[in-house]
């Protein structure tokens, strides 16, 4: 499974099993297994807008693909999942808030939300922020049990409005949530698992082998009926697809906010953020 940090050589070879050239991801098909892989191992897998576009891209074609039944989602490097979005845009005044961060954000959660095969997300170190989110789109998680799941939204001048706060709710409940997304603690893979934030957690070691199991269960089923599963499932919570556009389009004017700016500016320099001093 391509999970750990892959060299500029490697990459380009794996890239020649796909018609793309994708440079921040790595896409895989194996044993009608799809598995994509964020490969930012120097920023711990931080997302940012090309990023997205490639996960859509790859999350799209495994969609089409008659002959994929499972996709995996992953982050290289054996540090991170994802340890969420990319910050260091935030305090670059030449760089604005523009359709495209809107759009790649629905068409990535557009591609994970209707694609009818189930999407495992392997968590194997922090998933935080961004990419805790984008671990909650996926439909199942198994996670190392050296894993960190957190939320950091109000940390840095944000809030988790891409699906974040919307199927958190589902999962770990209304005061949960709250608890998860206001004080922005970090919780370990077995407290995760104990709230119903995600599914598994195994050892590190036998993290690959716990994901093929899955796999090869999900792919003993009917794809039809697990397509309608899927989308059955996701009825009550695609009544928040407004809620999230509505975030969507508060977060440009959030993001260069003086708020967010010193956020970003305090985690890029690795200080506490003085929120007050801004207001």
């Amino acid at each position: 499974m391509p999970a750990k940090k892959q060299s500029a050589r490697k990459k380009t070879t794996n890239q020649k099993k796909s018609k793309y050239n994708f440079k921040n991801i790595l896409f895989e098909k194996k044993r009608k297994v799809a598995y994509v892989t964020i490969n930012r191992p120097e920023v711990r897998n931080a997302l940012n807008s090309e990023t997205r576009e490639e996960l859509a891209a790859a999350l799209e074609d495994a969609w089409l693909d008659d002959k994929i039944g499972v996709i995996v989602l992953t982050g290289a490097g054996g540090k991170a999942f994802s340890a969420g979005g990319d910050l260091s845009w935030i305090v670059d005044p030449k760089k604005k808030v523009d359709a495209r961060y809107m759009q790649v954000h629905y068409r990535l959660a557009t591609a994970m939300r209707n694609c009818g095969k189930p999407i495992i997300a392997r968590v194997d170190g922090y998933c935080i922020g961004g990419g805790n989110e984008l671990n909650m789109l996926c439909d199942l998680t198994i996670a190392s049990e050296n894993s960190i799941f957190a939320q950091a939204g109000p940390l840095v001048g944000s809030a988790p409005i891409w699906y974040g706060i919307q199927q958190l709710q589902h999962s770990v409940g209304d005061k949960k949530t709250r608890e998860i997304v206001y004080l922005c603690n970090r919780y370990t893979a077995k407290e995760a698992m104990e709230m119903g934030w995600i599914n598994k957690v195994v050892p590190k070691e036998d993290l690959d082998k716990e994901v093929s199991a899955w796999c090869t269960r999900l792919l003993e089923m009917s794809p039809q009926s697990l397509r309608i599963a899927k989308l059955q499932i996701n009825y009550n919570s695609d009544m928040s697809h407004s809620q999230v556009s509505h975030g969507l389009e508060l977060a440009r004017f959030f993001m260069k906010a003086p708020e967010m700016v010193e956020g970003a500016s305090a985690f890029l320099e690795k200080r506490k953020p003085d929120f007050w001093k801004v207001k």
